[in-house]
Formats: structure tokens, C-alpha cells, sequence
């Protein structure tokens, strides 16, 4: 008991190590995008939601890497994303006016998008399984650089519709921005990230080990939610500031990036990495749920009204309850 009460101490703490270093990030990435003079759309789609999702893609690489555990960087990526489609847009109507507008760019391009980007990994995985086949329970596969180059090719497309949108845009850039102070406090923060989130990595590797349950549930927990604090903090503000386009592009922004960029790149910098399909399908399965849940909330009316946060909240909850549920044996839909 005191072992667990200590890994729980230990995410916490490792939590507010993230959050200090995403504040760094956060305000260096939101002067770049000011001293590059690039639209708010694009701010949060990509330099917003690149800088607020290292977090998330350090966990995979460390979790790779030094841990052996890329299914716990997967598990993390996939409930960022949950974190990030049920209780950041949530936390941002309520603390807000009590309704956030989203608009047509960002429900037909960088919600469409964001699905299209679910869809691409999954498919990566089902290539993985089919023709690199592994002897073992619950249809394991080899993840191969190969395969990895074909969401982060579908994440370069992303990043050119973008730029399209960029070079419409009669904005000017802010020449007060220091920019080379701002990319060494941009690095600065990037540091105290990745320490933070080896601490909420070993935290779930050992609540894996004290409940024997596989760490990736505990990833899709406790790393989750502590390395999405940089995007709930970008968002949160953006809101409070009346930046609905900002804040919610962030949202998708970041998941696109989280599944496009941080899983593959852990691919490339370990090599060839093994899943397991019964393991991967009901996180993705739930993934997709969420999904289609924030997708017809936000399309409809074009915007989020306070009901609807709630309606997100408490979606997440029962996400939260299951894991748990998960994790004491009570039900078995990821096969241990």
C-alpha cells in the first residue's frame, strides 16, 4: 500500500514538473508564432499543439527506449487523446463564457483531419499484424521504420495545408519578439518536460507491477492526464482570453500530431517494435468513440455549450472507470 501511495506521490509531483516546463514552452511557442506573424488557426494547430505535445512525445520515446515499454507510450498517446477531446474543450466552456463557438474551419478540416489521422494509425497497426506476424496470444506484429514513414507522410500533408493557409494570411509578424531568447527558453522548458515525464513513466511501470496489470493501462491514466496539462493549459487560456479557434485547433492540433508523429517517431528512434492487436483495438476502439461523441457535439450548432462540456465529462469518467475496472480484474476487455 505504501509503495502504491508513493508511485501516486510520484506522478504528482512529476505532474507539476511537466506543468512548469509547459508554462516555459507554451509562452515561448506563442511569442514564435507572434514573431513569425502566423494566423490563430495555425498557431494552434501546429506551434501550439507541437510545443504542448512533447510531453507526449517524450513518454513515447523514454518509454521505448530506456523501459522497453512502447505500449505504454501508446496507451499514453491514446488517452492524451481521449483527455484531450473530453475534458479540455469541457474545462474550457466552463471556466469560460459557458459556450465556445468552433466554426466551420475547424469541424470540416481539423476535425475531418483528426479523424482521417486516427484511421491512418490504425491502419498502420493492422499492416503490422497482417505482414509482420508474430508467434504469440493476442495477434502481435512488428512495427517497422517502413511502416512508420506512412503516418508521419500523412502528418506532412497536414502541415502543407497549413502552410496554405499561412501564405493567405495579411498578417505581420511582431518585431519586439526576441527570438533567439525565446527558442533558449522554448529548449529550456523542453528539458524539465522530459524530467517530468520520466517520473510519470516510472510511476506507471510500477503501478503496473504492484496491481500486475500491463503498465500501458496505467499510461492510458497517469501519463496521460499529466502530459496533457501543457494542452489544458493552452486551451484553458486561449478560452479565457476569447480565442475559441485557438483553443480547440490546439485540441485537434495536438492529436494529430500525438498519433502522426510521437508513436512513429518512437518506431524510428527504437526500430523494429512489437504490439499486441488485442491490446491496441479497445484503446483505439474507445479512441474512436470519443471521437464521433466530440465530432456531432461540435458540428452541432457550431459550438459547445455548458450542457455538452458536462456531457464530455462525464464520458471521460466512465473512460476512467473502466480503466480501473480494468486494472483490479473486475472486467477483461484488454486481455492480460
Amino acid at each position: 500500500m505504501l509503495d502504491v501511495i508513493a508511485l501516486l506521490g510520484l506522478a504528482v509531483v512529476a505532474t507539476a514538473v511537466v506543468w512548469k516546463g509547459s508554462t516555459w514552452l507554451e509562452t515561448s511557442a506563442n511569442r514564435l508564432a507572434a514573431g513569425y506573424g502566423v494566423p490563430a488557426i495555425v498557431q494552434g494547430a501546429i506551434i501550439a499543439a507541437a510545443g504542448s505535445s512533447m510531453p507526449e512525445l517524450v513518454s513515447v520515446i523514454l518509454a521505448t527506449m530506456l523501459h522497453g515499454e512502447f505500449e505504454l507510450g501508446v496507451g499514453a498517446i491514446v488517452g492524451s487523446a481521449v483527455f484531450n477531446l473530453l475534458v479540455i474543450p469541457a474545462a474550457a466552456v466552463l471556466v469560460g463564457s459557458g459556450t465556445m463557438s468552433t466554426g466551420r474551419d475547424l469541424v470540416y478540416k481539423e476535425a475531418l483531419f483528426y479523424m482521417l489521422a486516427v484511421a491512418a494509425l490504425l491502419l498502420t497497426f493492422s499492416l503490422a499484424v497482417i505482414y509482420n506476424p508474430l508467434e504469440g496470444a493476442g495477434l502481435q506484429g512488428n512495427v517497422t521504420r517502413s511502416l512508420a514513414l506512412f503516418p508521419l507522410l500523412l502528418y506532412g500533408l497536414y502541415v502543407f495545408t497549413q502552410y496554405l493557409d499561412t501564405t493567405e494570411y495579411t498578417g505581420t509578424a511582431d518585431a519586439d519578439v526576441d527570438l533567439v531568447s525565446t527558442w533558449l527558453w522554448f529548449g529550456l522548458g523542453l528539458v524539465v518536460i522530459i524530467v517530468g515525464v520520466e517520473g510519470l513513466v516510472r510511476s506507471a511501470i510500477g503501478l503496473g507491477d504492484a496491481f500486475g496489470t500491463p503498465a500501458f493501462l496505467w499510461g492510458m491514466t497517469v501519463v496521460a492526464a499529466g502530459s496533457s496539462v501543457p494542452d489544458a493549459f493552452v486551451s484553458v487560456a486561449a478560452a479565457r482570453a476569447d480565442r475559441p479557434a485557438v483553443s480547440l485547433a490546439n485540441v485537434l492540433g495536438s492529436n494529430v500530431f500525438d498519433l502522426l508523429v510521437a508513436v512513429p517517431v518512437g518506431v524510428l528512434v527504437a526500430g523494429t517494435l512489437t504490439i499486441t492487436f488485442a491490446h491496441i483495438v479497445p484503446m483505439m476502439a474507445f479512441l474512436i468513440f470519443a471521437t464521433i461523441v466530440f465530432f456531432t457535439i461540435a458540428r452541432t450548432d457550431m459550438l459547445l455549450s455548458r450542457s455538452e462540456a458536462w456531457l464530455l465529462l462525464v464520458l471521460y469518467g466512465l473512460f476512467v472507470g473502466w480503466l480501473l475496472l480494468e486494472s483490479i480484474g473486475v472486467t477483461n476487455v484488454v486481455p492480460t
